[in-house]
């Protein structure tokens, strides 16, 4: 069985068990991306999105939003990236390996992730920002609301 094979046997079973939720594990190490050794574990996923984890990826178009657009929590995530911190989680600039293939293809190591605060939540929540390219560089980043199930590219 390869990979994109067993890849989609894990979603479907994680959905079959899990139900429809799109809550993802919470208690995994940054489970669809960051530097975890096991096997990353996905919320279900779209049949475009299916297609870009099995490697059928052609270019990657994604919607893009201006910074006014982000909650204000993600304006201030944006600056402490710029500023190089500090940040308030332990697990903030972790590297983001892009496993999916929902952001366009760059060497392991180029893609970063940072939190964003949600208010109310007891934990670090759904919302990331994913950035590109040399640390304190804000120019290729995307947001997520849904633990890196879709991304939203943010306009400079």
């Amino acid at each position: 069985m390869n990979r994109a094979s067993a890849f989609s046997c894990i979603v479907a079973l994680s959905v079959i068990f899990g139900g429809c939720g799109k809550q993802g594990p919470q208690n995994a190490t940054e489970a669809s991306g960051a530097s975890a050794s096991s096997a990353p574990v996905q919320p279900a996923q779209s049949a475009s999105e299916s297609a870009a984890a099995s490697g059928a990826q052609g270019t990657v178009a994604l919607v893009t939003v201006t910074k006014a657009q982000l909650p204000a929590e993600a304006a201030e995530t944006l600056r402490l990236i710029k500023a190089g911190g500090p940040f308030p989680f332990s697990d903030d600039g972790v590297l983001f390996r892009n496993t999916a293939g929902l952001l366009p293809k760059h060497p392991r190591g180029y893609y970063h992730t940072y939190t964003v605060r949600t208010p109310g939540a007891t934990d670090r929540g759904q919302r990331r920002i994913v950035c590109g390219g040399p640390r304190k560089q804000i120019g290729e980043c995307y947001y997520t609301d849904d633990y890196y199930a879709s991304f939203k590219r943010i306009a400079e």
